[in-house]
């Protein structure tokens, strides 16, 4: 694997800090990592995408070290689009430019598909599908819709957990490696979860990455960030490449099952076979081949 370089992004309301790869003249390809996980996430994509020619910025979202705490403490999806977006801007991204997300980036750029206001061409999204798709959804041969969600519902269960005060702060340690063997069970995840525990090492910034699930209760969404925030559900409307791991433990692969119908025309969904929740680790060579072939035509 080629080894990232680094760059500092500064923003209006966070510093975020990110590994590169490629040319710095090339097309701009934003990764953004989601939970509990960094932006070292994609250093199996990140050389696959340079050697493609694209430039490749993957943050550290906000609150995750070393990149700071936002000093408007927002943790709105409408506030990780305005982030993606400043970075696109201070980066002197042009209309090439693309953004792939997985997990809390998935939800970003899923919204940022909606968003007519995004500077991105296309979108990759990973393992959390576009709102207007977990509604339509079915369950699969034998399962109904009523038993689809009642599965999944028990596998989000965590997320309530998450809206106590304290209690997920103090066990968050012991808390990771069971969620990286549940969610990739056949994945050895030992590097990636020292990675999140140093990212996230003070109660500040264990806080912080937990505040995206507080958010999804809090409607007071700061001014610049309330635009994006309304329409972050809504349908995509610039081709999207979806892809969920068959074995993913987080969240049922069914939500992908007729996702194409609702995507605009040259989007693609693929559910990758053997891939668990983190398939951008679990299967990086599958997940490079669907990834330069859809940012290729």
């Amino acid at each position: 694997m080629t080894a990232p370089g680094r760059l500092t992004v500064e923003l209006d309301r966070v510093t975020l800090e990110a590994l590169t790869w490629g040319p710095v003249d090339g097309p701009l390809a934003v990764c953004l990592h989601g939970f509990p996980d960094t932006a070292h996430t994609w250093r199996h994509l990140g050389p696959a995408l340079a050697d493609a020619g694209w430039r490749v910025v993957a943050p550290f979202t906000r609150g995750y070290a070393p990149s700071s705490i936002p000093t408007d403490g927002s943790y709105h999806v409408g506030a990780l689009m305005d982030d993606a977006i400043g970075v696109h801007a201070a980066l002197g991204g042009d209309e090439r430019a693309v953004v792939i997300g997985h997990d809390w980036g998935a939800v970003t750029v899923n919204g940022l598909a909606a968003f007519a206001d995004s500077p991105f061409a296309r979108v990759v999204s990973m393992s959390v599908p576009p709102t207007p798709a977990i509604a339509a959804a079915g369950g699969r041969a034998g399962l109904s819709k009523v038993a689809l969600f009642g599965e999944q519902a028990l596998r989000s269960s965590y997320m309530a957990f998450f809206q106590l005060p304290f209690a997920p702060e103090q066990v968050f340690r012991r808390l990771m490696p069971a969620l990286w063997s549940c969610w990739s069970p056949t994945y050895d995840a030992s590097d990636d979860i020292d990675a999140v525990l140093d990212s996230l090492g003070s109660r500040e910034h264990r806080t912080a990455a937990l505040g995206y699930y507080r958010a999804l209760r809090r409607p007071n969404v700061p001014a610049r960030y309330r635009a994006a925030q309304q329409v972050w559900g809504h349908s995509p409307r610039v081709p999207m490449l979806y892809l969920h791991g068959g074995d993913d433990g987080c969240f049922s692969a069914d939500f992908a099952e007729g996702m194409n119908r609702l995507l605009p025309e040259g989007s693609d969904v693929v559910v990758v076979p053997s891939a668990g929740h983190f398939l951008q680790l679990d299967r990086p060579d599958a997940i490079e081949h669907h990834v330069t072939a859809f940012l290729s035509r």
